[in-house]
This record gives structure tokens, sequence and C-alpha cells, in this order.
């Protein structure tokens, strides 16, 4: 691939591994410094040598590599703000008590069904001042406030750390929001809330106000809701008020990229303020000028569209093109690619472990370098054919870059896409350009009647559009396995097939059928161990207890619903048989006595009846039984007391106490998560 004979291509590819090592790994800094040490003197040293002996030219190149590596596990450990010892994490008491504390809004997210949710900095706890990021979670009122970026707030409530999923396969919302350097959230409500009159004005403020008067203008004007959240997505990058539905909608339909800003909105917007500087003439100092006033443009415009990975990534790339235009050179759209992820990366590593920048990248990636051989099998001659045979052959490269991630993220696959990108695409267009237009005049307080309600019924033909392609459900791929092993062979195969097809070979033939051969072992052996593999699990259900038990990859249940007919029932198990290539053998009935793997489990539900001769490995207590667990632990001497969500909490304390004085070890699974035999 002639991509990789790119510097750039080595130095952020070693950037990356550099960034994944300090992620999983998690060395001490001091160790990584001391690396970083060595290869600056090694990489200097051999500078000089490498003059005067060209053959250690090579050695100097794999230091620089090393170097490359080592300098992306220093970006993320210097990240980690939790490294300080006046973080918050360390204010933060382990009991339930209210907390005063002191805040700055810095953005706000999408909304709950009983929360408003901003993105706060937590300035003081109580009397000790320190730092970092929360999430401030306020109780719904019936006239919700919204607060500009930069307000502060005194808050009197509860801040916990986070948690990590309670049960198998859950997505893991601890460690999304701590790649964003978020690690507790508050709970408060508006009684509980005072504004302050002071406020930190800088740009996030101003253009976080700016924003707020659009959104207050336009609502003044009666803009549908509905409609209006769609174009807020679209421009302004909010999402938070969007229908829950309508979301699906768009997820099922292969639509979701269009709700959130990134290359295509700032190609739009880039092309609506190349077209108001036409006036200016091209010379040098007029070049200059425009250069100056579109890059100011776009990176305000993503400042309003509150920095999301998608739109840096878009704006970072779109401003470095625009840059190599007016140096009058060659713009190389792969070293391009690369230099802006480099740039993004090297200051928010962290932003590498974000979905929506992992599937910006490989979109673009995969539409400049497989969109022209797919564009090449068919030649139209007419212009309209031409269009719509473009748009085809880019979403389809598109969604073949990536197939893999979303199937290993989101185990769904929207086999609609390529109608609803013919169908919305060319709609997608006018809609982006009259909603510049109507964002740009609501900021002047002018909001016409005529191009709103031109708007309002684009918008509202889309999600027509959208929901009609979401209703042919059939062509909706669900709950489809899929694992880290099954992605990478995945992409071996796609990227070793192109890479044939582009240039057809005896030996890149080999290749890529040694990596279908490869990809073939790995489903081999996801079978083999999905048929070999056993277990029981206990989950963390609040108000009842659900047990599961795998054996030749089905599953059977044991719960109080022997239909499990339970949305909360359902919302554990699917995660579970998912992750894990199983399927549902059946549901039956909760037992008292269940044996895996020779050991005994008992369980005492809340009748409380047991036989006392009959000894057990593990006991598991559910639905609050009273009984004398110290003299049950005596008669029985049990390897382990295990108590699920169906159990009041006063009887949980009390029985840990018990378990503790008789030196047997107790799991709850509301506080350590599901348990697994």
């Amino acid at each position: 691939m002639k991509v990789l004979k790119f510097p750039m291509a080595k130095i952020s590819i070693g950037f990356i591994i550099g960034i994944s090592m300090a992620h999983y790994l998690k060395p001490q800094l001091f160790y990584i410094f001391s690396a970083l040490a060595l290869l600056v003197f090694l990489l200097v040293m051999f500078f000089f040598i490498s003059k005067k002996r060209q053959s250690l030219r090579p050695l100097f190149g794999i230091i620089a590599v090393l170097l490359s590596i080592v300098s992306g596990m220093v970006c993320l450990g210097l990240q980690n703000q939790t490294i300080h010892k006046n973080h918050y994490l360390y204010c933060i008491q382990d009991k339930n008590y209210k907390t005063y504390l002191s805040l700055t809004v810095l953005e706000q997210i999408k909304t709950t069904t009983k929360n408003q949710r901003y993105i706060v900095e937590v300035n003081q706890i109580n009397t000790n001042n320190c730092f970092g990021k929360a999430i401030l979670n306020i109780t719904k009122e019936s006239t919700p406030t919204r607060w500009n970026n930069g307000s502060r707030l005194l808050v009197m409530g509860s801040i916990y750390k986070n948690k990590a999923p309670n049960n198998p396969n859950q997505f893991d919302y601890k460690a999304y929001l701590e790649n964003q350097q978020i690690y507790a959230q508050i709970f408060t409500n508006k009684q509980q809330l005072l504004t302050t009159s002071t406020e930190e004005k800088n740009l996030s403020y101003y253009t976080s106000r700016l924003r707020n008067k659009i959104i207050s203008n336009l609502e003044l004007h009666h803009f549908n809701k509905k409609e209006l959240n769609i174009v807020l997505a679209l421009i302004l990058g909010q999402q938070q008020e969007i229908d829950p539905e309508l979301v699906k909608d768009y997820q099922y339909a292969g639509a979701i990229h269009i709700l959130s800003v990134s290359g295509l909105h700032v190609a739009c917007i880039l092309s609506f303020i190349a077209f108001l500087l036409q006036p200016i003439p091209n010379h040098r100092k007029g070049a200059f000028i425009k250069l100056i006033i579109i890059l100011l443009s776009l990176w305000f415009f993503g400042l309003l569209a509150g920095m999301a990975p998608s739109v840096v990534r878009s704006i970072t790339m779109f401003s470095l093109m625009t840059i190599g235009l007016f140096m009058i050179r060659a713009v190389n759209f792969y070293h391009t690619l690369l230099v802006s992820m480099f740039l993004i990366l090297l200051f928010e590593p962290s932003f590498l472990f974000d979905i929506g920048f992992q599937l910006s990248y490989l979109a673009l990636f995969f539409i400049v370098w497989l969109q022209p051989l797919l564009f090449s099998i068919w030649k139209p001659r007419n212009t309209i054919s031409n269009y719509f045979w473009n748009i085809l052959t880019v979403s389809f490269a598109a969604q073949l870059g990536t197939f893999p991630l979303s199937l290993y993220y989101f185990h769904q696959f929207p086999g609609l896409f390529f109608v609803t990108n013919i169908l919305i695409l060319p709609l997608l267009s006018l809609i982006l350009a009259i909603a510049l237009l109507v964002v740009i005049m609501a900021a002047f307080n002018w909001v016409p009647y005529f191009p709103m309600m031109i708007l309002e019924k684009c918008i509202l033909v889309l999600n027509n559009v959208i929901s009609w392609v979401a209703s042919f459900e059939n062509f909706i791929l669900k709950d489809i396995p899929f694992n880290a092993l099954l992605m990478l062979s995945c992409y071996l195969l796609i990227i070793s097939t192109i890479v044939w097809a582009k240039e057809p070979k005896f030996k890149k033939l080999v290749y890529a059928l040694c990596c279908f051969i490869l990809f073939q072992v790995v489903v081999i052996y996801n079978k083999y161990n999905n048929e070999t593999k056993k277990e029981w699990i206990v989950y963390d259900l609040k108000g009842s207890t659900l047990i599961s038990e795998r054996e030749h990859g089905l599953v059977t249940v044991y719960c109080n619903n022997t239909l499990l007919k339970n949305d909360k029932e359902k919302l554990l198990l699917q995660p579970y048989l998912v992750g894990n290539f199983c399927s549902l053998k059946g549901a039956q009935p909760l037992r008292n006595f269940y044996y895996f793997k020779q050991q005994k489990i008992v369980v005492i539900d809340s009748s409380s009846t047991y036989l006392s001769h009959q000894k057990a490995d593990i006991v598991l207590l559910s639905q609050s039984p009273r009984l004398n667990l110290e003299r049950l632990l005596n008669q029985w001497k049990p390897k382990l007391i295990l108590v699920d969500g169906s159990s009041y909490k006063s009887y949980k304390r009390r029985w840990k106490a018990t378990a503790l004085k008789e030196k047997i070890p107790f799991h709850d699974t509301s506080e350590k998560g599901f348990y697994k035999l």
C-alpha cells in the first residue's frame, strides 16, 4: 500500500500503538519518561552517525518509530488528571451524604427521562479546593433551565464515583466516561442549586450564549420542536433533545451519521463561505485574506458545534487542505488524513477510543481508497446516473470500511443503507444550505417565515423517508455476535482483497486467500470455544432473582417469570447471549438446589425453608429470607455467601457482618456485580 510509504504513516501508527499500550497496560510515568529520554538521546546520536555510515540509517528509522510509540504513551499518561493529588476523586467520601459543591458548566449533554445533564468542572467539594470533570444530573422540572457554558453553580447534592456494569457484556459506561476524564456523577434538584453572578467568560462561554440565543429565537418563532431538534443536530451538533424513537429510526435506516456534525457538514460550510468570498480577488494578498477568514469560520463553527471528535477531525483535515491549496502544493489526501489524525491525538489522545472518531476516519479512508475502484466498474453516460452511481459507490465504500467495527460495537447492520443514502443525500444538501442560512439569521434575531417554513417541511420529508426505510425491519440485521478477533481478521480479509483487486497478482491473491483461511479459523475457534464453555451466573436485578446456566452454546434461564416477558430481564440477558455467541434454550422456574461442576448451590428465598442436614458449597440468599445466618454458617461451613438484588439493603448489611465475623467470603451483586462459576 502506497500510504505506508509516507514517513507520517509510520509515525502515526507508532503514536497510536503507544496510546493503546498506555491505555491498557497503564505503565508508571517515571518509566515512560525514562524510556523517552533514552530514545531521544539515541535518536540524536544515530542521526549524526547515520550521516557517515549509511548502513545504520534503518536503525535510525527503527528508533524514530519506537520514539513515536513512547511519545504516544507519554501523551496519554499526561492527560490522566487523576495523577494529581488535588483531583476531586481524593475528596469524595464513600458514605452517602449531601455534599456542597462549587461547579462550572462546561457543556450540556443528552437528557434522560428524569434528569437534565451537564458536564461540569468541579472547583470545590465542601472546603476542599479541587478540579476535574463530572456529570451533573438535575431532576427535570416542568420548565427546564438552559445554562450557558461557563456558568458557576453552587450545589448541594450527592456525588458518586462511576461504577462498572453489574452484569456481563453490558456497555461499560464507566470506561466510556473515563476516556473523557469524567470519573463521577452528581445528583441534585433545582431547589438545591444556586446560580452565582460570576461566570467564566471564555470563548466557550460566548459560543454557548450564541448557541442558546439561536435556539431561543427559533423556539420563539414556533419552529416545530421535532424538526427543530434535527436542525440543531445538523448545524450545531446538539442532539440532546432528539426523540429516542426517531434516533432509533435513523440507526435502523443506516443514517445515524447524519445527526453528527462531520465531513459532509463541514464541506457544505466551506463551500458556502467560499461562495461568499468570491468577490475578493485571487491575488496573493486576497488569497491570504480568504484563507484566514475560512480558517476562522471553520474553527468558530467547530466551537459552535461543541468540538466533538468528528467535528475536530473534519475541521482539522479541511484546514490542512485549505492551507495546502493556498501554498499551491499538491494536496495528498492520505497524507492530510494522517497529519490531521496525528495533530488531534497529540492534543487529545483519548479521542482514539471515541467510537465516532474511529468510524469517521475509517469511513473517510475507505472512501478515498476504495471508491475510485468501485466507480470504475460502471461508467454511466448521463449526468443523473453518474450522480446516483457516485452516491452509491461512496456509501458502499464507507459501509464496507466501517462494517466490522460497527458489528463489534453495535452488533447490528442496516441492510438498506444504500437506499437511504440515494434517497436522502440530495435532499440533505438542500436542508444544510437552508438550515445554515436560518441559523445565521437567528443569530441576528431575525427569523423570516418563508425559509423557516421550507426548512421545516424539508426536515419533515427527511424524517418520513427515514421512518419509511426503517419500517422494513426484516432488512435490519440485529444481535449479530462479533468479537475483537473476528473484527481484526475481517479487516485483514477486506484489506487484502481490495489490495489484490486494485492490482491482481498471484502473490497478492495468496495473501488474500491466507486471510480468508485465517478468518475461517477464527470462526471455527469461536464456535469450538462456545460449544465447550460452561457457566453458571447470578445476575444483579433489583427486586428479582435471575440465574442462567450455559452449556453447549445454549442458555437456560431460571427466574420467577417463566415466559421471560420482563423487559429488564431481556435487557440483561441479550448482551450476554450476543457477546458469547449463545442462544436461549428456554426459561424455567427458580429452584432451591443447583449442581454445577461438582458444586452444590442452595437458594434460600423468602420462605426461609431449607434442610439443615444438606450442606452446600454456595448459599444464595434471595427475596430477603428471615433466618439465623450465624447458626446456618456454623452448621454448613459454606465456601461463599451470595446475595442478589432481590433482598433489602438492611438485611444485606447484617448478613455481610455475620459472614465477615465467621470469615466466610461474601458476594453482594449490587456492590461487586454478577457472580459467575
